[in-house]
Formats: C-alpha cells, sequence, structure tokens
C-alpha cells in the first residue's frame, strides 16, 4: 500500500480499535433487569484470534482490543506472511504492564497454528478473518468443541449506481473503492452495476480513472497502486484476468500482461473489464486484485438481482439522485455494510457479512459485544 494510505489505514485504523474502546465498553449494558431475573455480561474466556495479511494490525485491533476490554485473555495467531507488527504490538502491551499470560503471541502457519486454536478446547471462542475456505475449516475444527466462532470471510461486493446518480463522481469513487491496496480487501466493490442505457458513458469514466491508478513504489508519494503480496498472488490475478477475456467480457483497462519498467515488485495492470454477465467467473469469485467488472442492468429490479446474485455478501454501494431511493434499495441488497452516494467507512459501525462473508460482526461496541457471554440470574 503507498505509504500516505498506509499511515492513515494500516497504522491508523490498528490503533484506533484500541482507543475506541473505553467508550464502547460505556455502551454495553452489563447488567439490566428483565422481569423477575438478573441479565449479565461477563467475558467470553480464552479468545483465539486468527488474522489475515491484507490489513494486519487494523485486523489484530478488531479482535484483541474488545477481547481485552471485555476481560478475556488472547491468543494470536498473525499471519506468517506479515508477522513484524504482531510483535510491535506485544512489545507495547509488555510494556503497559498487562499481566503475563493475558496476551499471547503464537505465530505460525495457519494448517499448524492455526488449527490446533481453533480445535483446542481450552480456546472459548475463536475470531476469525481470512479466506472462504479457510473459514470453513476453523469452523470444522472449532465445532468438535462446539466453541461459537465469529468470522470475516471473503467477498464479491456489488456498487449499484442507479439512472439519477452523479456518475462522474460515482465512478472514479467505485475505481477507488475496488483498488484500495491493490485490491487485495475483502470488502472491495470489485463489481460497478450500472443501466444498460449509460453504459458507454461509465466505460469511458472508468477507463479514464483507472489510468490514473499508477503502478510503483509505494514509498514513491507519486504512485496510487502497490504490488501484490506474493508472486503466487499475481500469478491467481492475472489468471482471472485471461479467465476473463477468454470467457468474453470486454477488456477497457490493463490485461494480464506486466506493467512496462516495472521487473522488480508482484505488480498487476490496473484492469477494467465491461459487459460481464453474472455466470462469468470474474463476475463470481473473489480475485483480490486491482481488477473492476461493470455489469450492466435493466432497472431497478434488475440492478438488485445482479447484486444478490453471489455467494458473499460483504459490502456494498448504492448511488442515486435522492438518497432516500438509494437506502430503500441498499435495504433489498444482502450484504452487512453499504455505502450510500460514496458515505465514508465508519470504523465505530458494525463490520461483517451475510452468506459466505461469515457471521458475526467488529468493531466498536459490536466488536466487544461478540466477546461477551450473557448470564441470566432468576431471582
Amino acid at each position: 500500500m503507498p505509504r500516505k494510505l498506509t499511515r492513515m489505514i494500516q497504522v491508523g485504523l490498528g490503533i484506533n480499535h484500541f482507543a475506541a474502546m473505553p467508550g464502547a465498553l460505556e455502551e454495553v449494558r452489563w447488567e439490566e433487569e428483565v422481569g423477575n431475573s438478573r441479565v449479565l455480561r461477563e467475558a467470553a474466556g480464552v479468545v483465539g484470534a486468527i488474522t489475515p495479511w491484507n490489513y494486519p494490525l487494523n485486523q489484530i485491533g478488531a479482535k484483541v482490543a474488545p477481547a481485552l476490554a471485555a476481560g478475556c485473555t488472547v491468543v494470536l495467531k498473525p499471519s506468517e506472511v506479515v508477522p513484524l507488527n504482531a510483535f510491535i504490538l506485544a512489545e507495547v502491551i509488555k510494556s503497559v504492564g498487562l499481566p503475563p499470560g493475558v496476551f499471547n503471541l503464537v505465530t505460525g502457519i495457519g494448517p499448524v497454528v492455526g488449527e490446533a486454536i481453533a480445535a483446542h478446547p481450552g480456546v472459548d471462542l475463536v475470531s476469525f478473518t481470512g479466506s472462504t475456505r479457510a473459514g470453513r475449516r476453523v469452523s470444522e475444527l472449532a465445532a468438535a468443541t462446539v466453541k461459537p466462532v465469529a468470522m470475516e470471510l471473503g467477498g464479491k461486493s456489488p456498487n449499484v449506481l442507479l439512472d439519477d446518480a452523479d456518475f462522474a463522481r460515482a465512478v472514479p469513487d467505485g475505481v477507488a473503492k475496488c483498488f484500495l491496496n491493490s485490491g487485495q480487501t475483502c470488502s472491495a466493490l470489485t463489481r460497478m452495476l450500472v443501466p444498460r442505457s449509460r453504459l458507454a458513458e461509465v466505460e469511458e469514466l472508468a477507463t479514464a480513472a483507472a489510468e490514473g491508478f499508477t503502478p510503483g513504489d509505494p514509498l514513491d508519494p507519486a504512485t496510487r497502486l502497490g504490488p501484490l503480496v506474493s508472486a503466487h498472488q499475481r500469478e491467481r490475478v492475472r489468471g482471472y484476468i485471461a479467465k476473463g477475456e477468454a470467457e468474453g467480457a470486454k477488456l477497457l483497462a490493463g490485461g494480464a500482461e506486466p506493467p512496462e519498467g516495472l521487473t522488480r515488485g508482484y505488480f498487476v495492470r490496473p484492469t477494467v473489464f465491461s459487459e460481464v454477465t453474472p455466470e462469468m467467473t470474474i463476475a463470481r469469485e473473489e480475485i483480490f486484485g486491482p481488477v473492476l467488472v461493470i455489469q450492466p442492468f435493466d432497472d431497478e429490479d434488475d440492478a438488485v438481482r445482479i447484486a444478490n446474485a453471489s455467494e458473499y455478501g460483504l459490502a456494498g454501494g448504492v448511488w442515486a439522485g435522492d438518497e432516500e431511493r438509494a437506502i430503500t434499495v441498499a435495504k433489498r441488497l444482502r450484504t452487512g455494510q453499504i455505502e450510500i452516494n460514496g458515505g465514508a467507512f465508519n470504523p465505530a459501525a458494525p463490520f461483517g457479512g451475510y452468506g459466505q462473508s461469515g457471521h458475526g460482526r467488529e468493531n466498536g461496541r459490536f466488536g466487544l459485544e461478540e466477546m461477551l457471554q450473557v448470564k441470566s440470574l432468576q431471582l
């Protein structure tokens, strides 16, 4: 990720999760009277936290901060691809005097350490962020001890631009929301749904916006698109681009060829496809790279049908000239969080998905409540 965004997102969001907890603690109803019962909320116990590589400190903070605030102890397994930020956090936690055993850091690969955490009878709750495939495995292992699992998985999020939207604003914003972190974002708005009658206009705007995402050294202030995480991921994304062309999608920008002049780093050209139909692979599967697909629709009902034609349901967007119309359409989408006319990300709002994007919610009070058990005393 380019350095300017890294400071704000990769570092800033991680810190924010810890800073938000005092306020979140005040919002929880720790005790309440329900008829002749006193309902209590208390720590779930030992939380196993398994986190990914794409937003490492953010995802660690989203699990560790509420777990500690709730009174739980934590066993954290960070991604083996990017573990160093977790070591720094461990040093910080030690420096503030948290008792030994409250926060525990165990590094290693998912099939070894992650599976051990999910299956261990001493772990009371698992909070996992990663691929849907890995999430299924975590659920299988956790089921043996009937422990709850909160998981945030993949996405293929629709961005619906209705016919009265401000296309000059909506299209560049949508391209940017797709390409953030080189497209390595589970909640990226990777499907842009547009009126068929405005398709040519959208294609022109999207192509121009994509061409502004210059790949390059993330330490260079002029860079808007950094490299992918690994050679394997680069080849995977290029394979999807080739698949899109083979299945008949219209290539507007980018392509599978490597960017010119970048011989070092795992770079992929910012890519835009149009005339993508719901059955195409690039419309259905999570690519995790800078690849946007444009899907035309005939009317509002058709837009909702295409948007919901996915096994995922993590994020989305709706643009309309009338905000209430956008909200009405957003209520029909089966997805966890939806931007209305480009509304800003809110780190205090619940984050999580429908369907194969997972279950449970993170952030603020909602993330804190995932770390609690409920007990009732009949008086």
